[in-house]
């Protein structure tokens, strides 16, 4: 059974947590999203999010293999599992997980990555006077469709450059709003299998990293009121010849469950 909530209640969320106007064909906010951040700021606004975005991580391989996403886990408060839109596609999901909008809505509906022309989240936080940066590579999804904003942009060709510059934009702590994408679950998990050993230490290697930039951040943004999300985009499944794939509508690619937390500005 798909999980109840879709990832188009994502965004709205988000500009909740800032006290901003969300995209303008965003979904209404995930109710639990909403209720964790009134418990966590009360009427007072998140001044800096922190998103982390794995790629391909379904709910049921972390129900299966906890133990390699523990870190990310632990680190976390809130659980929330979600539904990806179809088709279960990289593009599509991240393209929805930003502006709130179904694939119908937002133009992308398959594996494509052309530029959005809608409203997004980013257009939305620009709109509002914020600060963003977005640190992926240079052919990934994230890389691609959110361009054309004024934004500030990192792109890269591989994770270490990524996460170098992720930590660098952490120290700066000039943002307001960073994302930051890491594709390596998935580019192994397509060539080794969703369960691989291989595969799995880079579930490992994404919940360390998540962990690393979750310590950067407690430590160097006392100040601020701060929401992270460790938020992936659709889930995954085995197919013959030991690989692994995605973009059906199945639970295996499309139930997920972010992972976020708070704190609260040390005055």
């Amino acid at each position: 059974m798909h999980n109840l909530n879709s990832l188009d209640t994502i965004a709205a969320a988000l500009a909740y947590a800032m006290k901003i106007d969300p995209p303008e064909h965003a979904n209404t906010a995930n109710a639990d999203f909403v209720r964790y951040l009134d418990e966590s700021f009360g009427d007072t606004a998140a001044d800096r999010v922190f998103m982390y975005n794995p790629d391909a991580i379904a709910e049921w391989v972390y129900r299966s293999y906890p133990q390699f996403l523990e870190e990310a886990r632990l680190r976390c408060d809130l659980e929330l599992p979600l539904s990806s839109v179809m088709p279960s596609v990289t593009p599509v999901n991240f393209a929805t997980m930003y502006t709130g909008a179904q694939p119908v809505v937002h133009g992308i509906q398959k594996y494509t990555k052309p530029v959005l022309k809608i409203d997004t989240l980013f257009d939305a936080l620009i709109r509002a006077g914020k600060k963003v940066a977005i640190i992926a590579y240079a052919q990934c999804s994230i890389g691609k469709i959110f361009l054309e904003r004024d934004a500030d942009y990192f792109i890269f060709e591989n994770i270490e450059e990524v996460n170098a510059k992720a930590a660098e934009i952490i120290l700066r702590d000039e943002h307001d709003f960073i994302v930051v994408y890491n594709g390596n679950y998935d580019s192994t998990m397509h060539k080794n299998g969703t369960e691989a050993p291989i595969s799995l230490a880079e579930l490992k290697v994404n919940s360390r990293i998540f962990g690393m930039f979750d310590e950067m951040i407690k430590t160097n943004w006392k100040g601020h009121n701060t929401l992270i999300g460790f938020a992936m985009d659709h889930g995954c499944h085995d197919i013959d010849a030991g690989c692994g794939s995605h973009g059906l509508d199945m639970d295996e690619d499309i139930n997920i469950v972010h992972f976020y937390k708070t704190y609260t500005a040390e005055r």
